[in-house]
């Protein structure tokens, strides 16, 4: 990441010393920039269309990083997302040797993989309500530290016992950083071009299940089981690194738009080594400036922005994600996710066997079946991130609404669910036909090809609407992005818990050709939840803003 220190304000001459002790060397803000850090980039909507000759934008900028530096910061969240969906999917092929070597049966060793799920949905409520409050670089720490103890425990498990317990640790530790991923997009990223970085940051989420079961059955056939955990602990440990001295905190009730110097505890070593280093030039230059005849010591009179900060964590509410889920708009749009979510999992779990009996593949072609759908999860995060840019450009238009990628416009007259969803809807389509279809190319054994154009298809169609969905949960909860998809996770792991458990009772009943145009049935019956989004969302949005503009004066924390 570069240092942001090449950064000039033209039209502050008070920000040119600059903030010494923000590692990335960010130029303060002025006073009137960082004195309601919450209210950035929230001027309010314009209420007629712009004159012949606009007037320029004077909302502030949403981030003081540099374009490479957010990329920079979102890149290391998405490779820390990484391990949540790797870590469940490359520990698959090692389950029959698993049972064989600890003497148990396969639903026992089943086992592990249930209640990773369930710790999969319910640790990031806690860790990322606390992210929001706390900050995100203490989250990771927190998590990366548990989870590579995990893993080290786990190479070194002795019994099944041991197993299932550090099993659910590795789950506590990887699980969140999902999560912590979406809430740095919403640090630093501005509604206008979030679509094209949410898309992105899902590459590595779901590159993990394709390449899991192989990376995973390599490690088991040739060095043996337990070299998974400690390839896992490694390479968590080298991303730990890397982001424990480079990945600053981005966290607004910390860092505001990241020009406010925080406290040391939440510096990188970068950070705190440039500290160093200054410091040592201070004293230095004081010395020199003592020994001259009549020389006064240098007088450092630090900025609005560089000023020390206290070490506080705002109390947080545990039970955030949830009183989330429960909200009008968040309950439809979670639950509706996780309906069209299951899709997927029921396709990856089917598919092994299906492949097996229908192709005779064996497990090295079953897990290279999985790259279609990898390549259409690419295209849906290259194609659909764009094009939601775009439909977020086209709305700001037709409603005369100025439009710039640095600015945050004020959502609460702005239908930003219809401007998600204009691009998600059509996705649904293609998503409900591929998948009745994937059904009935088994049920009647169709060419090989046939399943594989349909996954390719069903990959760009179901992520493509679910980074749709995931776009406008981080929109609509920017304050809460860490909670809002904890939220998210809780409600897939939980359904797609329960479709995984049920689809291959369903096959075997009614057939995979049926049991899959059930599954797009059920699609097609709960899509009134996103057309009730469509015309009441932005109606709860404006109701849930005065609730807590009520509580916070009730609370006497009205700002003036």
């Amino acid at each position: 990441m570069s240092e942001a220190s090449s950064r000039t304000s033209h039209s502050e001459p008070a920000a040119a010393e600059k903030s010494v002790e923000d590692g990335l060397d960010i130029k303060p803000s002025s006073p009137e920039k960082n004195e309601d850090r919450e209210n950035d980039g929230n001027p309010g909507l314009l209420a007629e269309p712009p004159s012949e000759q606009p007037v320029a934008d004077q909302r502030p900028n949403y981030s003081a990083f540099t374009e490479w530096e957010k990329r920079g910061i979102v890149l290391g969240a998405a490779i820390g997302a990484f391990f949540s969906p790797l870590t469940a999917q490359i520990y698959l092929p090692a389950l029959t040797v698993l049972a064989q070597e600890f003497h148990v049966t396969n639903s026992q060793i089943n086992l592990t993989v249930t209640t990773y799920m369930i710790f999969q949905g319910l640790t990031p409520m806690f860790v990322g309500s606390l992210a929001d409050s706390a900050g995100r670089r203490p989250a990771y720490f927190i998590c990366f530290v548990i989870y590579i103890c995990a893993n080290i425990g786990c190479a070194l498990a002795p019994s099944y016992a041991a197993l299932l317990v550090l099993r659910m640790l590795q789950s506590a530790g990887s699980s969140t950083t999902v999560a912590l991923c979406q809430a740095v997009v919403a640090d630093v990223i501005t509604s206008a071009e979030r679509g094209h970085y949410v898309a992105y940051t899902s590459l590595p989420i779901l590159l993990a299940p394709a390449i899991g079961p192989i990376i995973g059955g390599v490690l088991s056939q040739e060095v043996g089981w337990r070299f998974i955990f400690w390839i896992l602990a490694i390479l968590a440990a080298v991303v730990f690194v890397v982001h424990a001295f480079f990945l600053p905190e981005t966290c607004r009730e910390i860092v505001g738009d990241g020009s406010i110097r925080p406290h040391p505890a939440y510096r990188t070593f970068w950070q705190l080594s440039k500290d160093a280093l200054r410091r040592r030039r201070e004293r230095r230059n004081k010395q020199r400036s003592g020994a001259g005849a009549g020389g006064a010591p240098l007088d450092h009179a630090p900025s609005r922005a560089s000023t020390k900060r206290s070490l506080r964590v705002k109390k947080f509410n545990v039970w955030k994600s949830i009183t989330i889920l429960l909200e009008k708009e968040m309950f439809l749009l979670l639950g509706y996710g996780g309906v069209v979510f299951t899709g997927f999992y029921c396709v990856a779990t089917v598919m092994p066997t299906q492949l097996a009996d229908n192709y005779g593949f064996d497990q090295i072609k079953v897990g290279l079946m999985y790259l279609p759908m990898v390549g259409g999860s690419v295209l849906a995060a290259v194609v659909n991130g764009r094009l939601m840019n775009w439909n977020y450009r086209r709305h700001c238009k037709l409603r005369g609404i100025p439009f710039e990628r640095s600015k945050q416009q004020d959502l609460s007259e702005f239908p930003i669910e219809r401007a998600r969803l204009e691009i998600g809807i059509p996705m649904l389509g293609l998503c409900v036909a591929c998948i009745i279809a994937w059904g009935w190319a088994f049920e009647y054994h169709a060419h090989v090809a046939v399943p594989c154009v349909l996954l390719f298809l069903l990959g760009w169609a179901v992520v493509g609407f679910s980074n749709t969905l995931n776009v406008l949960l981080v929109d609509v909860n920017v304050g809460s992005a860490g909670a809002a998809t904890a939220s998210n996770n809780l409600t897939r792991c939980l359904i797609g818990a329960a479709a995984t458990a049920v689809i291959g009772p369903m096959i075997n009943c009614v057939g995979i050709g049926w049991a899959f145009t059930i599954l797009g049935l059920i699609y097609i019956v709960f899509s009134p939840m996103l057309f009730f989004i469509l015309k009441y969302g932005m109606k709860w949005r404006k109701e849930k803003r005065d609730r807590e503009l009520v509580k916070k004066q009730k609370n006497g924390i009205t700002k003036e």
